[in-house]
């Protein structure tokens, strides 16, 4: 029973692609599956960020300097997937960004720059490595979206609308793919503790208001998103496919609580 239960919660042998790897939420999906036995290839932008990152793992991580919001970057990335391993088990869609405005503010520049980025990155690199994936014991994809993709927080419309499309994706490749024996998943979280967030999160009136929204009433860690991506690229969910894993304290199912 022992060995049983190792075997299924473990990423041991398994080939992971964590884009956006070199910081938080990436950087710590990354570390969290090298500690459960994956080898990873983080991609990030700076060269600098990675070369970091690979120094704290020393020979579970693989490194690719890439743009993946980009053709070229896609290609880069696919290219040294296919060269250093020949296989893949786990992708895991977590690059993203974001320009907080008005609406009506946003010029075609910055609708492109974000859905690229955010969406058609993700959608791309499903179609570029399905093969790997449905080669694989069991293929995975994880897609880090938001709880902005679920209800309403001010964000910005792009964003709110490309993690709300990511979910779908979700759902589409779910159900498209189950019988290649690829599962697709997603997590959403909630304000986390990461550079990105902390240029909103220092500003003392936002940060209370978002933890009056929060039951939990905190920020979560980045290891808090990490560990329900862990989990889903896991045997032991085997049976888990097309959902989406809100991490955010509850936020999302906070209706009316007067005081």
């Amino acid at each position: 029973m022992e060995m049983h239960t190792q075997s299924r919660w473990t990423l041991a042998g398994k080939k992971a692609v964590v884009t956006g790897g070199s910081k938080g939420i990436g950087a710590a999906i990354v570390a969290e599956f090298i500690g459960l036995g994956a080898e990873v290839l983080a991609v990030a932008r700076h060269t600098e960020d990675l070369t970091l990152l690979q120094q704290q793992h020393a020979e579970k991580l693989h490194i690719c300097q890439a743009d993946v919001s980009t053709p070229e970057g896609r290609q880069k990335l696919v290219a040294q997937v296919l060269e250093q391993w020949g296989q893949l088990d786990i992708l895991v869609n977590n690059v993203g960004t974001n320009i907080r405005k008005p609406t009506a503010a946003y010029s075609a520049q910055e609708y492109d720059f974000i859905l690229n980025t955010n969406l058609r990155s993700a959608f791309e690199l499903c179609q570029q490595f399905y093969p790997l994936l449905k080669q694989a014991d069991q293929g995975n994809i994880i897609n880090v979206t938001s709880v902005a993709g679920l209800t309403h927080v001010r964000t910005g419309v792009l964003y709110g609308m490309t993690k709300a499309a990511m979910v779908q994706l979700t759902r589409n490749l779910a159900a498209e793919w189950a019988a290649d024996n690829i599962r697709v998943n997603a997590v959403a979280p909630w304000y986390i503790s990461t550079p990105l967030a902390q240029t909103v999160l220092q500003q003392e009136a936002y940060y209370e208001a978002v933890i009056s929204r929060t039951p939990m009433k905190q920020i979560g860690k980045p290891e808090d998103v990490a560990a329900a991506a862990a989990f889903l690229s896991m045997p032991a969910a085997a049976y888990i496919t097309g959902q989406c894993v809100a991490v955010d304290g509850g936020f999302t199912i906070n209706g009316f609580q007067p005081e």
